[in-house]
C-alpha cells in the first residue's frame, strides 16, 4: 500500500472522528432558527450531489474509483467538493446547537481534515481525468466563486 494510500485511510479516520465528536453527546440540542437554517442547506446541498454523482461513481477514501466519472454538472458547477461543502455546513449546525466553543475548534479541525483529503484526492484527478485540470481552473473548491 502506498504511503498516499495510508495517508488518505489516517485522513479518513481523522474525519469520522471529528464528526463523532461533533455530534456527541447525542442529547437534545437547541436547535435555533440559524442552526436549523444551515441543517438544512447541509442536506438540500447533500442531496442535490448525491443525484448528479451517485453512489458507486465516488470513494470515501480520497482515491477515485477506478471505474468513476469525472461529474461537473449539478452542484459541481459550482464548486468541485459539494459533498465536503454540505458536510462543513453539517457541521456549522451542530456547533450552533450545541452552543460548545471545543466544538468550533473539532469544525476548524475537520476543515483542514477535508482539505487535505481534497488535495490528496486532486493529485489522482489531475492524472485520472485529463480535463480536470481545465475544470480546477474554472470551478472553486468548496465556495462557488471565493474558495
Amino acid at each position: 500500500m502506498s504511503r498516499f494510500a495510508i495517508g488518505g485511510r489516517l485522513l479518513v479516520v481523522l474525519q469520522f472522528a471529528l464528526i463523532g465528536w461533533l455530534i456527541w453527546p447525542l442529547t437534545p440540542q437547541a436547535w435555533s432558527p440559524p442552526a436549523l437554517a444551515l441543517l438544512a442547506c447541509a442536506a438540500a446541498l447533500g442531496l442535490w450531489t448525491l443525484f448528479h454523482n451517485r453512489l458507486g461513481n465516488f470513494n470515501i477514501r480520497p482515491e477515485p474509483k477506478a471505474r468513476g466519472t469525472l461529474v461537473t454538472s449539478g452542484p459541481y458547477r459550482y464548486m468541485r467538493n459539494p459533498m465536503y461543502s454540505a458536510l462543513l455546513l453539517f457541521a456549522a449546525a451542530e456547533v450552533l446547537a450545541y452552543s460548545d466553543p471545543w466544538k468550533i475548534l473539532c469544525w476548524f479541525f475537520l476543515a483542514l481534515v477535508l482539505l487535505a483529503k481534497v488535495l490528496l484526492e486532486e493529485r489522482y484527478l489531475r492524472t485520472l481525468f485529463p480535463g480536470y485540470a481545465a475544470y480546477a481552473k474554472q470551478v472553486r473548491r468548496f465556495i462557488p466563486g471565493v474558495f
